[in-house]
């Protein structure tokens, strides 16, 4: 989709995204969860999704799809974190858009939520990445996620920054754990953030 067409969506549904914004943050609220210990949660989620509006013009198929994948973002540990089940994930999708709609946000959300685990690696193994690699715009919305926290990691503060060497070290995995291979536009990873990204790297390695 052209970027000026995705950009005029936002701006013209920015009331709706606000009130997605502030369900969000309250259901993470709620649960007392926070980010890097002294922020709230939301913080995080917002990264996401300004991730998902900056980028989202390079995979979206159609207009219709704009807020289910922007309602991703804002969710998109819901399941994981915030005690929500499919069903109540759907139901408040379903408060911001159409049925079918909400049906691919709530998909993209269990893509993303971690698999039953003791570790890293179980949580996040080959069968958590198969169900990403299989659904519609849920590499994005990951790789929208990561980019989130590497792009605190990087530049906010000396405590988070102490990641860094893990996402550096997991960069190629991920990605080819992520990337689909599909020619189908809704899988794409986009090249500029990935560009992005690869410059932070170099930043931190100088």
């Amino acid at each position: 989709m052209q970027r000026e067409t995705f950009e005029a969506f936002i701006e013209t549904h920015k009331s709706e995204i606000q009130e997605i914004r502030s369900a969000a943050w309250t259901l993470h609220t709620s649960v007392g969860q926070t980010y890097n210990k002294t922020l709230p949660y939301g913080y995080h989620l917002s990264m996401v999704a300004e991730a998902a509006m900056r980028f989202g013009h390079n995979v979206v198929e159609k207009q219709e799809d704009i807020i289910p994948i922007i309602f991703a973002a804002f969710y998109h540990d819901s399941i994981e974190d915030a005690r929500l089940t499919y069903n109540n994930l759907t139901k408040i999708a379903e408060k911001f858009m159409t049925p079918n709609q909400a049906f691919i946000a709530s998909e993209i959300v269990y893509a993303l939520t971690n698999d039953k685990g003791r570790t890293r690696q179980e949580r996040a193994g080959e069968r958590y990445y198969a169900g990403i690699r299989e659904t519609p715009y849920a590499p994005f919305v990951k790789l929208c996620d990561r980019f989130a926290n590497m792009t605190y990691s990087f530049k906010e503060t000396k405590e988070a920054n102490e990641h860094m060497h893990t996402y550096q070290t997991e960069w190629s995995h991920f990605i080819e754990a992520i990337n689909a291979h599909n020619d189908d536009i809704r899988f794409a990873l986009p090249a500029d953030m990935i560009d992005e990204v690869e410059k932070l790297f170099a930043d931190y390695s100088h």
